[in-house]
């Protein structure tokens, strides 16, 4: 609640003061504030200077600021007293004051500005009846003000201003809202303060009697706070969030945030779980000259639907040391198997199932054109298993130790050299080698010679590479070996070319071009079936792994080949924009013979290779086309396909349709939108908010298994100077299990957001969401990043 008066109300009180200082900027390392209430977490620490107010001049250096002030009458002695009257202006030190009548009384250095006063400074406005103030002491009062700031056109009304010196002032009955203020009802919200009290040198604010109401209804209140004026942090209480699963039943925080130092910061965040009992969050944050990173904590003892006590540990660091020397790691843990399900949105983490620890220094530098690298890390998983059939999950190497090494060089007649090595320690992160996965150290080195010939208009590639292997395993394979070695050579060539004409299409210049691609690769069989497989999978087939020398990816399988690929790419490109008009691509492998390393160790004898096809346009206004299909010439149908149609017509109008094929495996429909589904006119409050509902939502069908896996819907309501948001979202955690969550939150334009905040959801899973507000830049308004 702290910071709901910071950077509105109370910053635009502080800017009122009629004061002839200047602002001077005093550069600090200092971390950007969290933003509201709902994101303080979010907001990334930033170093960046800090502005604070300068003392006003004393003495004649006051006097001999210049002033300005024009009127259609003057009358008095300047060195007594000076009244004007008629369309007065004073100018002043970047304050412009307007008002029927001022007089300035030298003798007492007082000025009375009465009728229609208004005063503009920084591109904020007030008005009201009376201003009388003492200039160079700067002490005094303004009647009954009122106020817009030009950065958020919010405003609001105070019975009185009082001025007690150029840095502390004090508001009276003070009401801030950014609904429009004609005087025909009440604001549809409205947040009031008895009486505020502001010391610009302290950066503090303290309001007593603070009331945020909402439709009429008082939705917070606090007897007494306290808030900062600038960009500084503050530590205090932020509002409270809410939250509404399935498995937790209703969860409310109320974060509070420690400002320990201008580059350190913590969020300590209560909360209380209807279903399962009190728990506790904190978060961390440090930057320092070097180093940044962030520790988090999440607890819940004795969880009372679980039976036991869980907790989440979160970390990352980053840093950099001498010599260009970069250290860094980051790793979560949990408490149990079940986590993932239950609190899903704690875990930051692509694979919740399969979590990492990992740790890495490393060093790069370059030399007279040559390239050079080291590093020393270690990497482990924690594998969350599942009890459901069909959900389990192979447990991954741990990288116990790694030490490896790499240079890049150029060489004479235009050649290049280039090596890769690794010496690394496997384990079973299950802690259960056997003789089919046993744990062992591995040393690999990949090799190569290129000279690549490359103009403008064409490019020639050849290369030549080794990939060798050595391994030392603690229990012996199936034929009793633990020591075994291999190295593979390859020869590749990758050549293309660019043509290019100019066309017309609709009327619009185009630019054309026509891209064929060969890509010729050889690389002789090595038996492998009998080797340790650490690391090594099958990569996707597609346009960009169809050019690549290996089928596999890591280091303990190279796949045999000689084969060659061809394809051709075709673009129309705008001729003023360079924008990409429309897009087409065609590529096929053809095997000169057998492939015997193949992931099922079966050899492939097919000569050809299914047929890969991609495409995209924009040609059509306001439209989007995707498309790739992989064709099986065998089955005479395509095997795997994507298909994909956007449609983006205006701002906040967004349908998208996806659909997903992969034979045997699963096929899926998407479909996306946000969209005004009602327009009309508010009944209640000033008649003045335009309402605006919007359907927001993202679902994903399984036809396979004729059922919704992910889901995601709901509905936005903007009123112009609030917006409504109700989000439900449904994850998928098996094949008959499932977690929906219910999000809630009221964002009060200039002001704050309270409830739980979905908008990160909406972008990360609606194609073509827009926020229906830009999100602001200050202090106070973090980005939404992603």
């Amino acid at each position: 609640m702290q910071r709901i008066f910071s950077r509105s109300l109370l910053a635009a009180t502080a800017l009122c003061a009629l004061t002839a200082r200047a602002q001077t900027p005093q550069t600090a390392d200092a971390a950007a504030p969290p933003a509201s209430a709902a994101s303080a977490a979010d907001t990334p620490l930033q170093l960046q200077p800090s502005p604070q107010l300068a003392p006003p001049p004393r003495g004649d250096a006051a006097r001999g600021r210049s002033t300005v002030l024009r009127a259609d009458r003057l009358q008095g002695r300047p060195e007594l007293e000076i009244a004007a009257e008629g369309n007065v202006e004073f100018r002043r030190a970047g304050t412009v004051i307007r008002a029927d009548r001022i007089s300035y009384d030298s003798a007492e250095d007082r000025a009375r500005a009465r009728g229609n006063v208004r005063i503009s400074r920084d591109g904020n406005h007030y008005w009201g009846p009376e201003l009388e103030l003492q200039v160079q002491r700067f002490e005094g009062f303004f009647l009954e003000p009122q106020f817009t700031l030009g950065r958020t056109g919010a405003g609001g009304t105070a019975q009185r201003f009082d001025f007690l010196d150029a840095s502390r002032f004090v508001a009276v009955a003070a009401t801030y809202t950014s609904c429009p203020r004609d005087g025909s009802g009440d604001p549809d919200w409205l947040l009031s303060a008895d009486r505020v009290r502001l010391d610009l040198e302290g950066n503090e604010g303290v309001a007593e009697g603070a009331v945020l109401r909402f439709l009429g209804v008082p939705i917070l209140a606090a007897p007494v706070l306290s808030f900062p004026l600038t960009d500084e942090r503050k530590s205090g209480w932020l509002p409270p969030g809410v939250n509404v699963d399935s498995r937790s039943g209703l969860e409310l925080s109320v974060p509070y945030y420690w400002n320990i130092a201008p580059n350190r910061d913590a969020t300590i965040t209560p909360s209380v779980l209807t279903r399962r009992g009190a728990a506790i969050g904190v978060e961390f944050r440090y930057l320092e000259p070097s180093d940044l990173g962030r520790i988090e904590l999440n607890g819940l003892p004795g969880d009372r639907v679980a039976g036991r006590d869980r907790w989440l540990a979160d970390v990352a660091h980053d840093g950099n040391w001498r010599h260009d020397i970069h250290y860094g790691g980051s790793g979560i843990r949990v408490s149990d198997d079940d986590y993932w399900k239950d609190f899903s949105r704690q875990i930051r983490s692509f694979t919740p199932r399969l979590l990492p620890l990992e740790a890495q220094v490393d060093q790069r530098f370059e030399r007279a054109g040559l390239l050079a690298r080291w590093f020393v890390g270690t990497q482990r998983w924690q594998v969350l298993r599942s009890t459901e059939p069909g959900a389990e999950i192979v447990a991954p190497y741990d990288r116990s130790g790694q030490v490896g090494a790499g240079l890049d060089a150029a060489l004479p007649l235009g050649a290049r050299f280039g090596v890769d090595s690794e010496v690394n320690r496997f384990t079973r992160a299950d802690g259960v080698p056997d003789s089919t996965r046993p744990n062992g150290w591995r040393w690999h080195a990949v090799t190569s010679l290129s000279r690549p010939f490359e103009t403008p208009a064409f490019f020639v590639r050849p290369k030549l590479s080794l990939n060798s292997a050595s391994y030392a395993l603690d229990q012996p394979l199936v034929d009793g070996r633990t020591r075994m070695s291999r190295t593979v050579p390859t020869v590749s060539i990758d050549a293309g070319t660019v043509f290019e004409r100019d066309s017309r299409w609709f009327g619009k210049a185009q630019r054309q071009t026509l891209e064929p691609r060969l890509f010729y690769v050889n690389t002789p069989f090595r038996e492998q079936a009998t080797l340790p497989n650490f690391d090594s999978g099958p990569i996707d087939f597609n346009t960009i792994s169809v050019y690549t020398e290996n089928a596999f990816s890591g280091f303990d399988r190279v796949s045999d080949a000689h084969q060659i690929t061809a394809g051709a790419t075709t673009r129309w490109l705008d001729a003023d924009t360079g924008a990409e008009t429309l897009r087409l691509g065609i590529a096929q492998r053809y095997l000169f013979r057998d492939q015997r390393v193949t992931p099922d160790g079966a050899p492939l004898t097919q000569r050809l290779s299914d047929v890969l096809l991609d495409g995209s346009t924009s040609l059509v206004p306001n439209w989007r086309f995707d498309v790739a299909v992989q064709y099986s010439a065998e089955l005479s149908r395509p095997v795997r396909s994507i298909v994909g149609v956007q449609y983006l017509p205006a701002p906040f109008h967004a349908l998208s349709a996806t659909y997903r094929l992969a034979r045997g495996l699963s096929e899926q429909v998407e479909l996306g939108w946000q969209w005004p589904v009602y327009r009309g006119q508010r009944n209640g409050g000033n008649g003045k908010c335009k309402g605006t509902l919007y359907a927001v939502g993202r679902v994903n069908y399984s036809t396979r298994d004729s059922r919704l896996t992910d889901s995601l819907v709901g509905f936005e309501y903007d009123a112009g100077c609030w917006i409504g948001r109700f989000v439900a979202e449904r994850l998928s955690t098996g094949r008959t299990e499932a977690t929906t969550r219910y999000l809630l939150q009221l964002e009060l334009v200039g002001l704050s957001r309270i409830g739980s905040n979905p908008l990160q959801v909406l972008k990360d899973n609606i194609p073509g969401y827009r926020l229906l507000r830009e999100e602001r830049k200050g202090p106070y308004e973090p980005p939404i990043d992603d």
